[in-house]
């Protein structure tokens, strides 16, 4: 008998498909568990006979997913992505998947499966981009066991991700940047900031510059490698993250002079413990010359910067009897985003400010900043307005 339907309880069938003998002339069985009425596990026995008479039934695999996560982040995904995105990969499968789904078969494992682990993510309140970062990781994995025929279809496909929310992005204005970096100016990290705001570089990418990628001579910097915190502790230099964002940036006079400066006072610094220090030629290391990781940046920096500058502003609001605003508590890779909305708030061409941040497309620039987008298009009409009455 190729194939038997045996009830198990209410509206519960396990399906069973006879599919040959193996080596030692034992019979062998895919078994299925059908919740439902009898005509779904019939539909569902009849499907799979007409894939066996076609040469298309693939014996789904009965190993957990976690077994098969495991396999696919070790024969797949080690190999194809950057050390960060790989520990991305892994973090975000075992924080969100494994616990959840993880036990369940791969054999077993059902579109309605993965919906509601979305679905419930949604629901502890996690945010839409979230659940699309999961579902990123998870759904290429899915397709990975279908190439290896060990399941038929990817179930994440036929799920519905929630939609994206766009946050308001957060930035500085032109004043509040010369404010930012005038109470900059007594941290160590100064020059870092200048260069973080002047430029549009990703974090690890000045903390990854070292001076040889700096062309005083033409005043220009290039962006040859990234650093990252390793999963654990400790660190590493990798490639930037594409072929666009290894780059060659443009940069100021005074950007130039920030760093003149800062090489001096760091020359000078490194002398006092030159048994100690260990040089990697980075432009913004540590004090004692290892590379500058961005969280303790961000919190033993740029954050004590944003407090001391905003209670000082408190404090002269007080004694003045003004009302000057402080300033927007913003991240670390805001700066970033301050340097492309200035420039495209003041018109230059998004192509130019694509290239500088290093992005893919300037689609992804337009998209990103869509933000400016308003203000640009009534600089134009104002400007076609001229051109046509004068």
């Amino acid at each position: 008998m190729a194939g038997q339907i045996v009830r198990r309880g209410k509206d519960t069938y396990t399906v069973r498909i006879f599919l040959g003998r193996d080596a030692d002339g034992k019979r062998k069985y895919f078994n299925k568990t059908i919740h439902g009425k009898k005509k779904d596990a019939e539909a569902y026995l009849t499907a799979k006979l007409r894939e066996k008479d076609l040469g298309q039934f693939i014996e789904p695999a009965s190993i957990p997913l976690n077994t098969f996560l495991d396999r696919w982040l070790e024969d797949v995904a080690r190999i194809k992505v950057r050390l960060a995105t790989y520990d991305g990969y892994e973090a975000k499968l075992k924080v969100h998947v494994r616990n959840s789904i993880g036990k369940k078969r791969l054999c077993d494992l059902e579109a309605y499966d993965i919906q509601k682990l979305y679905n419930d993510m949604i629901k502890r309140g996690l945010s839409a981009k979230t659940v699309r970062h999961v579902h990123n990781v998870l759904s290429p994995a899915l397709k990975q066991a279908v190439k290896w025929k060990l399941i038929n279809q990817n179930p994440c496909e036929l799920c519905e991700l929630p939609k994206l929310v766009k946050k308001e992005m957060k930035y500085f204005t032109p004043a509040e940047t010369a404010i930012f970096l005038d109470y900059a100016k007594s941290d160590r990290y100064y020059t870092t900031f200048v260069l973080a705001i002047e430029c549009g570089m990703r974090p690890e990418e000045y903390l990854g510059l070292q001076w040889k990628d700096i062309d005083f001579e033409h005043s220009r910097l290039s962006v040859r490698r990234v650093l990252i915190a390793l999963k654990g502790g400790g660190f590493a230099f990798t490639e930037p993250k594409t072929a666009q964002s290894r780059r060659s940036i443009p940069l100021s006079q005074s950007a130039i002079l920030a760093l003149k400066s800062h090489r001096r006072t760091q020359l000078e610094a490194k002398m006092k413990i030159i048994d100690v220090y260990s040089d990697g030629d980075l432009v913004f290391p540590t004090e004692i010359g290892t590379p500058t990781l961005r969280g303790n940046l961000d919190r033993r920096h740029f954050k004590k910067i944003l407090k001391s500058a905003n209670e000082a502003i408190t404090e002269a609001n007080k004694e003045n009897g003004s009302d000057n605003p402080l300033l927007p508590v913003i991240r670390l890779y805001d700066l970033r985003h301050t340097m492309a909305t200035l420039l495209l708030s003041k018109g230059v061409n998004p192509k130019i400010v694509s290239e500088r941040l290093g992005h893919s497309s300037i689609a992804l620039t337009l998209d990103t900043y869509s933000h400016v987008l308003p203000t640009m298009q009534k600089e134009a009409t104002e400007q076609i307005e001229k051109l046509m009455f004068g």
